[in-house]
């Protein structure tokens, strides 16, 4: 016969209940964690793809403001005169919920602190292809051997050879065809090509080191240099310039008249004679800029001469590449030419002082070649060496536009680079490249905007 201890049975029961409850908790804390987990893991994809549609509709931004600037280059542009940023928005514009800045330079301050917005002149710029290497290597940062690798890799009679098997690859032995082609010339390194401005916006930013320790920007050939410039050698509607190294007087003398020049019937006899003089071989003008110094010497005024300078050419070439447009000439790019035509740096840097001071000061006188001898005078040895060649000008037809742009809230943040040739008369995009990877261009500024700032939960 067995027993049975009915009063244990209660605490039994309380043991089990308790048991159950325990379990029913951990249950539950189990399933709240799952349900948590999954809840930001959405949340997190949900930020992933609001950042995704920030980053297409800043793609479209971008392509918005391709064609916004298309359009002002068709309008502003196609007479060689750069359209400034008071032409045209270009800093923070609203495009839907993105917003767009156009990336720019200052000519006249060749360092400045933060990034200036407006369009680049590639006009202002040496010519890799057409320019000769001694200029090159008076550039800062350059060396000769550097300017010599440059001479190989765009010719056959390069005045070097170097090793390019060492890279795995040979030299082109032909033009450039971009800028950045630069990167595979033997020698080149991050230094030479991008000096401090590593995200290439034109400014010395928080995380770009000052080599110089003097708190200004060191460019690098990539700022000084392009492949573009293209100057047209005939009117907007394809008829001829007068080559005044192959016009008759008459017609010299007609040029002058339809354009109210004072003493036309005299000056176009001293200009015949220069290049047909009665007896004995005559002097051909070199290029527009030592045709302008002969009229100025013979006592043209510089409005004259700005008056018949875009009817004037010296040459039957179709398009002109090695000329530099003085107007917007960074000054390292001035001193780079004077010395590589053989001026002594202390008279170059003078000079090109003189011209950025001139230009800043007469912003509306600078409408020919005739503004540079007025800044620097007919003797100036500067003016005497630019009168040896074709490389002055103030047109441009060749224009990069640097597109930055984010999405809705400063997200998606993309930048692309365009380059525009007008020289035809239309708008075209020679070249296009994405900058996305160099990171934030902007500043500091751009973040301090109130539609980057409205941070929101999606």
């Amino acid at each position: 016969m067995r027993l049975t201890l009915h009063h244990d049975e209660p605490g039994r029961r309380r043991s089990t209940a308790g048991s159950v409850l325990i379990i029913v908790l951990w249950v539950s804390i189990a399933i709240v964690s799952i349900g948590l987990y999954f809840a930001n893991s959405m949340n997190y994809e949900y930020r992933a793809a609001d950042n995704r549609v920030a980053g297409l509709t800043a793609n479209q931004a971008i392509e918005g403001a391709a064609r916004y600037l298309g359009y002002v280059l068709a309008n502003d542009a196609t007479n060689g005169v750069m359209p400034n940023n008071t032409q045209f928005k270009c800093e923070n514009v609203p495009v839907g919920d993105a917003h767009f800045w156009v990336i720019g330079r200052d000519p006249n301050n060749s360092s400045p602190s933060v990034p200036v917005f407006g369009l680049i002149d590639e006009g202002a710029k040496l010519n890799l292809n057409s320019i000769s290497t001694n200029v090159f290597q008076y550039l800062p940062n350059l060396t000769s051997d550097f300017g010599d690798a440059i001479k190989d890799w765009r010719g056959t009679n390069g005045a070097v050879s170097p090793d390019y098997a060492t890279l795995g690859y040979q030299d082109k032995n032909s033009p450039f065809e971009t800028v950045d082609e630069l990167r595979l010339v033997y020698g080149a390194n991050l230094q030479t090509l991008a000096g401090d401005d590593l995200n290439r916006n034109g400014a010395l930013d928080a995380n770009e080191k000052d080599t110089q320790g003097t708190g200004q920007l060191q460019y690098g050939l990539l700022e000084y240099t392009t492949v573009y410039t293209r100057e047209p050698n005939f009117h907007a509607d394809g008829s001829s310039l007068t080559n005044v190294n192959t016009a008759s007087q008459s017609k010299i003398q007609q040029l002058l008249q339809s354009a109210g020049v004072n003493n036309a019937s005299s000056l176009s006899k001293t200009i015949y004679a220069r290049v047909h003089p009665p007896r004995g071989p005559g002097t051909t003008f070199k290029g527009l800029f030592d045709f302008c110094l002969f009229c100025k010497n013979q006592g043209m005024s510089s409005a004259d001469f700005a008056a018949i300078s875009s009817n004037v050419s010296t040459t039957t070439n179709t398009y002109l590449r090695s000329r530099i447009n003085f107007n917007n000439a960074n000054p390292d790019v001035l001193i780079a030419l004077f010395m590589g035509l053989n001026v002594d740096e202390s008279t170059a840097q003078s000079a090109a002082q003189t011209l950025v001071e001139y230009r800043t000061q007469n912003s509306s006188n600078l409408t020919s070649v005739a503004w540079v001898v007025d800044a620097l005078g007919n003797n100036s040895s500067v003016v005497t060496a630019l009168a040896r060649g074709d490389w002055v000008t103030t047109r441009s037809y060749q224009f990069t536009a640097d597109i930055a742009a984010t999405g809705a809230y400063g997200r998606g943040y993309r930048r692309v680079k365009f380059v525009f040739d007008v020289s035809d008369g239309t708008p075209k995009i020679l070249y296009r490249q994405d900058l996305s990877r160099l990171g934030w261009a902007l500043g500091p500024k751009a973040l301090e905007n109130p539609n980057l700032l409205a941070e929101k939960s999606p």
